[in-house]
């Protein structure tokens, strides 16, 4: 199960938004669903640039070059650089890079942060969420938008990242009545199965690559009372999968 795929098939006409928008991957097709408009949130400079060209003829997205999170000012986004080539996927507002040896240095900026609550909106179906460990920071700054709202969320959870943010942003969303699900090996887990010591084992350092297989770091969620709904649209999903569940071994 993709993000592009969850999105498609829970779809309903109303605003997106896409957190950490990058180059459009995902913005662009999200704009093509019917009645759909999308709000593209890329803060890191050059990576707007890039967003704002590949959307210049849609006119259902509009690109936005801040940062969303919990309290409205400024926050230093750092970008680490690996043997000189910028790895823009890593860049993050909530750590720094330093210390991770000779070949990784760090580009920082001062980008503008927002809240989501902040625009108001009263149509709005989806989320997705690449916020490179400040996801929870973005939730809180959405809370009254997701109680009002009630969207469907993808998000990429990562300890690499920030440590503790698999547990911490469930948690968050389950007091919002939301169910929180990861998908392994066809099959649909609630977030507390997640066994972070065999599924979350990776490197902070960006010059490191390894990681754990599997790697899950995918999820979705959706508030409870539209059950039926993701059901219905994504009948593969079990009845498990909306219940608690014991940590997953490699051999579960």
């Amino acid at each position: 199960m993709d993000e592009l795929r969850f999105l498609t098939a829970l779809h309903r006409p109303g605003s997106l938004v896409d957190v950490g928008a990058h180059d459009g991957l995902l913005a662009v097709p999200l704009a093509r669903l019917p009645g759909a408009h999308v709000l593209a949130f890329e803060p890191l400079p050059a990576a707007f640039a890039r967003l704002s060209a590949a959307c210049a003829e849609i006119t259902s997205v509009t690109p936005l070059p801040q940062a969303l999170g919990d309290v409205p000012g400024q926050l230093t986004l750092s970008v680490p650089v690996v043997e000189g080539v910028r790895q823009e996927q890593w860049a993050s507002l909530v750590k720094s890079f330093e210390g991770h040896g000779r070949h990784v240095g760090t580009e920082a900026f001062q980008v503008p942060v927002v809240t989501l609550d902040s625009f108001g909106l009263c149509d709005l179906t989806a989320m997705k969420i690449d916020a490179e460990g400040a996801e929870y920071e973005v939730l809180r700054g959405a809370r009254e938008t997701l109680l009002r709202c009630r969207p469907v969320l993808t998000l990429e959870l990562e300890e690499r990242h920030r440590e503790g943010s698999t547990w911490a942003v469930p948690a968050f969303l389950d007091a919002l009545d939301y169910v929180t699900c990861f998908v392994l090996d066809g099959r649909w887990w609630p977030a507390a199965a997640l066994d972070r010591a065999t599924m979350q084992r990776a490197s902070p350092d960006p010059s490191d690559y390894a990681a754990s297989d599997p790697y899950v770091f995918n999820f979705f969620a959706w508030p409870r009372e539209r059950e039926a709904m993701v059901r219905q649209r994504l009948p593969e999903i079990g009845a498990g999968a909306l219940q608690p569940g014991r940590p997953l071994g490699r051999g579960a």
